[in-house]
């Protein structure tokens, strides 16, 4: 493995900011420094750009059955999409069925990765079905290195836990140290409003957002919140969308509470009035919990800046218009859930929030990295820039402008909700574990070179 040295470099982690160089050796960050004098090393010169940690994103759906199809990125194309946008390390969710243990559920995911992932991942955990007996896996599982499960509080009799299972695995996770990442919306009010409106005639993809309000993520939302309270334990609101949630988030953390939540780019870029848009093409913006009206963005900014968001994740689970989204033509209810993002989280992020002062660039770092890694326990070893951690390190440049466009992202999808966007910053140079994988858009990844990462607990 070549030894890299990165010169004039700005070198931003969540609490540094200062211009000098960066030497990689043998995967590592070997040392920090200005005018470092190496010998044998590649250099890279990253005058005037920003030296980042990789990102990592903490909410993807690869290679995931839903709704009748499967999402269109497996874990080659879909890392490969990831790390041409900055993102070096995923986690992504394995799902225990219905009558499966929940080994056979991680072992199934991991069979999809091997030999498939180009950067590194780990899984969280869906929990579908926990009858007592299982609970012990729970322990198992996190003493591998898979230390957070996902439980769901909507889709029943496919996903959906009652509030007693629910309870008890938080319980389970204050014995063992794992974390609960709750998708929080009332599912069984959300199927009244649903068959209402499909009896009404109402069955274009906008009923979507119209029979998922905001108040039912909310009510799940404060009620996951005291689960876990009397539980005692931490918890984690993935994809967290409406401003009346985070309201709940917000209190419980002013109570003292151990209570984190990640939003997600379309929630702070997209709104309903682009389920609004002529004929089919709203179902692009089909996903769950839905786009919110116009005003709902500035509360989770406001969020994100005081630290009652905690991560901006992507929840990529793409499905292609034709074939698939197209299932639910007539019937919205039958549109495959998700829409594409893991390549442009990163600099829709720094151009939407940096460039217009609503975080700082060192809250940048935090939110795409260093705090999900702390969260779900892969820190020190990534989400920052120190002697001895992985080398997952981009060469950020803050004043290059990019379109986005499907056409020129790497995901396998046919459209991308940010179609004709510009945006200024993006990633010149991307590093994996000390090896150059993208530079200047272009790269050097092979499948299978991706990692498992076994994370630690709480």
């Amino acid at each position: 493995m070549e030894k890299i040295l990165i010169t004039g470099g700005r070198v931003v982690t969540a609490t540094d900011d200062w211009t000098g160089d960066v030497l990689v050796d043998g995967g590592k960050v070997a040392a920090l420094g200005v005018k470092l004098e190496v010998e044998d090393a590649r250099r890279i010169d990253a005058s005037g750009k920003l030296v980042i940690p990789g990102g990592i994103d903490v909410h993807t759906h690869l290679d995931m059955p839903f709704g009748g199809s499967t999402s269109a990125d497996d874990f080659e194309s879909g890392t490969i999409a990831a790390a041409h946008g900055g993102t070096t390390s995923i986690i992504d969710f394995a799902i225990q069925y219905k009558g499966q243990t929940l080994r056979q559920g991680w072992e199934a995911w991991m069979q999809k990765a091997q030999g498939k992932a180009t950067i590194d991942y780990g899984f969280h955990l869906i929990i579908t079905d926990l009858p007592e007996a299982l609970e012990p896996e729970m322990d198992s599982l996190v003493g591998e290195g898979v230390t957070s499960f996902k439980l769901f509080m909507a889709y029943r009799g496919v996903l959906m836990l009652d509030d007693g299972s629910i309870f008890r695995a938080l319980l389970r996770t204050g014995e063992n140290g794992g974390t609960v990442c709750m998708h929080a919306e009332n599912g069984d009010v959300i199927d009244v409003l649903v068959r209402r409106a499909l009896a009404a005639g109402h069955t274009a993809p906008k009923f979507h957002a119209l029979t998922r309000p905001a108040r039912a993520e909310a009510e799940a939302t404060y009620r996951a919140i005291c689960l876990a309270e009397m539980a005692n334990v931490p918890l984690y609101f993935v994809h967290l969308s409406a401003a009346e949630a985070l309201e709940k988030v917000t209190e419980a953390r002013n109570r003292g509470l151990p209570v984190y939540a990640e939003t997600c780019p379309q929630y702070l870029f997209l709104s309903y009035d682009n389920y609004e848009e002529p004929g089919f093409e709203g179902a692009k913006y089909v996903m769950s919990p839905p786009l919110r009206p116009k005003g709902n963005e500035n509360h989770l900014w406001r969020g994100l800046a005081f630290d009652d968001l905690h991560a901006v994740s992507t929840d990529h689970c793409p499905f292609c218009m034709k074939e698939q989204k197209e299932l639910g033509l007539g019937d919205f209810s039958k549109i495959p859930n998700g829409a594409p993002g893991i390549e442009t989280r990163m600099s829709l992020l720094y151009d939407g929030g940096v460039r217009t002062g609503k975080i700082s660039v060192n809250r940048f770092v935090e939110l795409t990295s260093t705090s999900p890694a702390k969260i779900f326990g892969l820190f020190p070893k990534k989400g920052t820039i120190a002697p001895g951690t992985d080398a997952d390190l981009v060469v950020f440049d803050p004043e290059r402008e990019i379109t986005l466009s499907a056409k020129t992202l790497h995901h396998r999808v046919d459209y991308t909700p940010y179609e004709g966007r510009r945006v200024k910053g993006a990633p010149d140079v991307v590093l994996s574990r000390g090896e150059v994988v993208v530079e200047n858009g272009v790269a050097n990844l092979r499948a299978g070179r991706g990692n498992f990462l076994k994370r630690s607990p709480r």
